[in-house]
């Protein structure tokens, strides 16, 4: 008796709901900003395919947009990556370029032609090859405006002139450059 009852129930609520249905058939339901559903007249046919079909041409457009744009900055991480690939390894090897020079002017001091020819060939080679690589010396110089962008001053010294003043007074340490970035920044003096 119970289930009878039940299922009395259960399909007098079925008929409701169908006679609301077919109220509803005639239009589409849609939700405003509040979560509420809202009942709005159904549009014809062809004007419901068109504005689908605008929707989907829209998304298209946006996620065809959003797969170049990630496919291009793929492609530039990936040259940056390339370029700076060897970073380390010429770093480390900056220490023996230091050494070289230090090298060269004890050498030109001992007026020894032979020794000097055999050391400026390998610094040369050795040159050339991290030159080959993407590595340049910074140009900076003694008398150059000081910027801290391109230099780091080590000490400041009162300036020998007027004319030193702001200025860079002595290179200590060479800089260097892999592409556009700048891997070791010249040490310097700067006049006060």
């Amino acid at each position: 008796m119970k289930f009878k009852n039940i299922f009395k129930n259960k399909s007098k609520m079925t008929t409701e709901n169908t006679e609301q249905d077919q109220e509803i058939d005639d239009a589409t339901l849609e939700m405003n900003a509040n979560g509420e559903q809202l009942i709005v007249e159904e549009l014809p046919l062809e004007e419901q395919l068109a504005q689908d079909l605008a929707k989907e041409k829209d998304k298209f457009l946006r996620l065809f947009a959003e797969f170049e744009n990630y496919k291009r900055r793929t492609a530039k991480e990936r040259l940056d990556l390339f370029k700076t690939a060897n970073q380390e390894v010429l770093q480390a090897m900056l220490p023996v370029m230091d050494d070289f020079d230090r090298a060269l002017t004890e050498i030109k001091k001992s007026e020894d032609d032979v020794l000097l020819k055999g050391v400026e060939l390998i610094y040369e080679k050795l040159k050339n090859t991290l030159n080959s690589k993407g590595l340049e010396e910074v140009e900076i110089k003694a008398g150059d405006i000081f910027n801290a962008d391109f230099a780091e001053a080590i000490t400041q010294i009162p300036a020998p002139s007027p004319n030193f003043k702001g200025k860079i007074v002595d290179v200590l340490e060479k800089g260097y450059k892999l592409g556009d970035k700048i891997i070791r920044f010249p040490k310097v003096v700067i006049g006060q």
